[in-house]
């Protein structure tokens, strides 16, 4: 690997349309979860200009049985995507919480998937679809997260922290940061260049009819001060390129300025493109889907052998077929950090966690309605607290450390 380098990450708000439709879906998940904890969700979603359109095959007790729907939960689950657009703060003309066009086009799961993924008999729980999954850890944050990603995600947080307690009022939902790094013997040491576009109340732009010189230069003061006190002191530098609002304004924004489908930002939900991706999304599916689920274990395996010290960095694959309990393969890359043999590190973690779909949700307690908050900024890198990200624990360490000494 090159020691001295520049590296890009983006990510994008919760009031991105794609982000938004990855809300919504989990939403519905949550909701189905909360009701059926072995709820089987495929849930998509649509925005566009004053519309959400739901989409996708569903099963569950309270929810969808016998191919009808259980009383009531059909209002229910157009009450929570509702819920769910309002706590994100879309009030505006184009799309509103309260006045969007509502279509849910759910229905019954397949019965041939069902027959596959369905624990009976002798019959282990098989994966619901096959596919790779991939984790990453890396020590060069608190989080174990590449830098680049960590604080891109960090600058629209502070955004919407500050959106929502009225401290920043001029600012609307939508909104995509873009973070690029100097890294100076594997390590990142200062920002060559900053990117925010953000969505703003009219006039606090630079061209434009509503242009105003005045309330732009706030806004753009503002988003200068959040990179500043979100970095490293020191990362923000007089020869760091700033770019707020490079168009020159952005008032429409959101599903009306753009539509947004579930799934589109996987890139941002894990870990900014310094690792593989799969290619399968998280948001809309319940954790029988090894698309989430195999990825969420191969992060915490990630994770906990970077935390244990055996690497500075780490990259996990793991890979199933559809109606199949065990995976088919695992694979470790240290990237020439590690202080063990990759294959020992191979043979060791299925010990340590059953990496079956059921052997997963049970280790991580995944079949609970806690994942509404994993929709936005990211899947990987937050705080494991209250039954949520369960898959950022550390709890591995000591047993890796003993299985690799063995």
């Amino acid at each position: 690997m090159r020691s001295s380098f520049l590296f890009t990450s983006e990510s994008v708000s919760e009031g991105h349309p794609d982000k938004v439709a990855d809300q919504i879906s989990d939403s519905i998940v949550d909701l189905f979860l909360s009701k059926d904890p072995e709820a089987r969700v495929a849930c998509e979603t649509l925005t566009t200009t004053n519309k959400v359109v739901l989409a996708g095959e569903i099963r569950g007790k309270g929810v969808y049985e016998d191919g009808q729907w259980a009383p009531g939960i059909l209002d229910e689950i157009e009450q929570t995507v509702r819920e769910t657009v309002k706590r994100i703060g879309y009030e505006q003309d184009g799309f509103h919480w309260q006045t969007f066009e509502f279509s849910n086009n759910l229905h019954g799961q397949s019965v041939e998937i069902a027959m596959g993924v369905d624990e009976g008999g002798n019959k282990d729980e098989g994966a619901g679809d096959q596919g790779i999954m991939f984790g990453y850890a890396t020590d060069e944050t608190p989080g174990f997260m590449p830098a680049t990603l960590y604080y891109s995600h960090k600058i629209l947080e502070r955004m919407a922290a500050d959106r929502h307690s009225g401290s920043a009022p001029f600012l609307e939902p939508d909104a995509k940061s873009q973070v690029t790094l100097q890294y100076e013997n594997e390590v990142p040491v200062r920002a060559t260049a900053l990117v925010v576009s953000t969505q703003h109340k009219r006039g606090y732009c630079e061209k434009g009819e509503h242009a105003d010189a005045g309330k732009y230069a706030e806004l753009r003061d503002y988003v200068r001060g959040v990179m500043e006190d979100v970095l490293p002191a020191g990362f923000v530098t007089d020869e760091t390129k700033i770019y707020i609002n490079p168009t020159g304004a952005f008032e429409i924004g959101g599903p009306d300025g753009d539509a947004g489908v579930t799934g589109r930002k996987i890139i941002v939900d894990t870990y900014g493109g310094a690792a593989p991706h799969g290619g399968g999304a998280f948001s809309g599916k319940d954790p029988t889907k090894v698309d989430r689920s195999a990825a969420y274990v191969a992060r915490y395996l990630a994770k906990n052998v970077v935390a244990a010290g055996l690497a500075r960095r780490c990259t996990i694959q793991l890979s199933y077929a559809i109606g199949i309990a065990e995976p088919l393969s695992v694979y470790v890359d240290l990237h020439g950090t590690g202080k063990v043999d990759e294959a020992k590190l191979e043979a060791a973690l299925p010990q340590l966690v059953r990496l079956t779909p059921k052997g997963i949700r049970e280790h991580l307690n995944l079949n609970a309605p806690i994942y509404s908050k994993s929709a936005a900024y990211g899947h990987f890198g937050r705080e494991a607290e209250g039954g949520l990200f369960t898959w950022e624990k550390t709890d591995l360490v000591d047993r890796l450390k003993e299985a690799v000494a063995a």
